[in-house]
């Protein structure tokens, strides 16, 4: 019967990395019959439940190389995956209002801070873990660990991360239309060139709210290198004209047809798609893009710095870079029934995605140190940004902490994509948050 046991016992360790993928989550599956108890301190093995991104290749890799990494630490652990949905995080906060919560879910600051009010997610600070990721820290990158209140909550793996224009060059030749765009008439010219083709002349996913609002960010910061961080200012009660020129700006690209008419209702996988498949000639997205653009269009395809009104201005902004180092990664649910081996592996996923992220795919942009050396070709574009752009880099947006005037914010720029919307009403509602929040 021992031995029986023993077979078993070898036979659900080798099956324990297989990753379950469900769609939907039904109760925490991390549940044991002794939840008081954290099943790892008895021995026994442990089954986790982990919402993480898993939808293409740039996210499945790192993932997957974490979780086969975890499997030679942590033989007692299983690792049952919920692949993150492209949704704003409203899964994720579906699952926080019902009490299903996985134990260990990746996620941003905005996020976070409201999780941190209704107790969805650990604070971190105690945790040996958390000391010990402290102390592996890349210099520069604290921001992205530790929260503007002080606390810990999730454990990054990326570095400060940024959005950037990615444009097709062969599509560009074939309408002589000229590079670098340096500002955002030459944009607009672009896109009426684009349209009139037959080309969507920017794809973008603005069914996200965060994406709308990152290229509001990228036109703010040629004008105010803070960028949103700006408006946290105590006493500020109406938008700086840096943010009001970015809104007429924007409303101007979205007059000389930049986007798509069904930009708000359009995913990221839509919009990959059209420029994939030749039928945009730009698209909007973070530099960790670079991968998935790099193996599907190869040389076809290279990335731009955000415009601004003027030549001048331009050359003066181009190396303020559209990101702040906001918290985000692997955080864990206080209510997880082996939460201290959650925390343990919460770290170490984050950590082995970085060392991924660095050695497989060159990217500097990591949190974490790692002792080993780069095994993969770097592509192209990532190239530029390591020789290029990172050591330039004049300064970073800085974090806006405050939920209400981010929420303001994501709602307003996204509907600047509408037919209708003006930049004057999206200067009034951002006066009227602005005044009761800053007050």
């Amino acid at each position: 019967m021992n031995n029986q046991r023993k077979r078993l016992s070898a036979i659900m360790i080798t099956l324990s990395m297989t990753l379950v993928l469900s769609a939907c989550g039904g109760g925490n599956t991390a549940s044991n019959n002794n939840p008081a108890a954290d099943t790892a301190a008895e021995g026994g093995a442990v089954k986790l439940k982990v919402y993480a991104q898993h939808f293409d290749d740039d996210t499945k890799g790192p993932f997957d190389y974490a979780v086969a990494e975890l499997q030679k630490e942590m033989p007692e652990v299983e690792i049952e995956l919920d692949p993150a949905v492209q949704d704003g995080n409203q899964k994720l906060k579906t699952y926080a209002a019902t009490g299903n919560m996985p134990d260990i879910y990746f996620t941003d600051w905005a996020t976070l801070q409201t999780f941190a009010k209704s107790k969805n997610v650990e604070v971190l600070d105690d945790y040996e873990a958390t000391t010990d990721y402290k102390n592996s820290l890349n210099p520069g990158v604290e921001s992205r660990l530790i929260a503007p209140d002080g606390h810990v909550y999730a454990y990054p793996d990326t570095g400060i991360e940024f959005q950037v224009i990615y444009y097709n060059k062969t599509i560009f030749e074939e309408l002589s239309i000229a590079t670098p765009i340096k500002t955002y008439d030459e944009l607009a010219a672009a896109a009426g060139k684009l349209k009139e083709a037959g080309y969507v002349p920017m794809s973008i996913f603005a069914k996200e709210k965060w994406i709308t609002s990152a290229f509001y960010n990228g036109l703010v910061t040629r004008e105010e290198a803070a960028g949103f961080g700006a408006l946290d200012e105590q006493g500020l009660a109406e938008l700086p004209q840096s943010f009001v020129t970015a809104a007429q700006q924007l409303e101007k690209l979205q007059q000389a047809g930049l986007f798509d008419a069904n930009a708000t209702n359009t995913n990221y996988d839509q919009a990959s798609s059209q420029f994939y498949q030749g039928r945009a000639g730009m698209f909007v997205n973070g530099q960790w893009e670079i991968y998935s653009s790099a193996e599907k269009l190869g040389d076809q395809v290279d990335w731009m710095y955000w415009p601004a009104k003027d030549e001048a201005t331009y050359e003066a902004s181009k190396y303020n870079i559209a990101g702040a180092g906001s918290p985000q990664g692997y955080a864990v649910s206080p209510a997880s029934d082996n939460k201290e081996t959650a925390v343990k592996v919460a770290a170490f996923l984050a950590a082995k995605s970085a060392e991924y992220k660095y050695t497989q795919l060159g990217s500097p942009i990591v949190s974490p140190k790692t002792d080993k050396p780069i095994a993969s070709d770097v592509p192209v574009m990532m190239q530029r940004i390591a020789d290029e752009l990172l050591p330039n880099a004049k300064e970073y947006a800085k974090l806006l902490s405050n939920t209400q005037i981010q929420n303001a914010i994501n709602d307003n720029t996204q509907n600047m994509l509408v037919d209708g919307f003006t930049a004057e009403d999206f200067v009034t509602n951002l006066n009227r948050t602005l005044s009761k929040e800053n007050q």
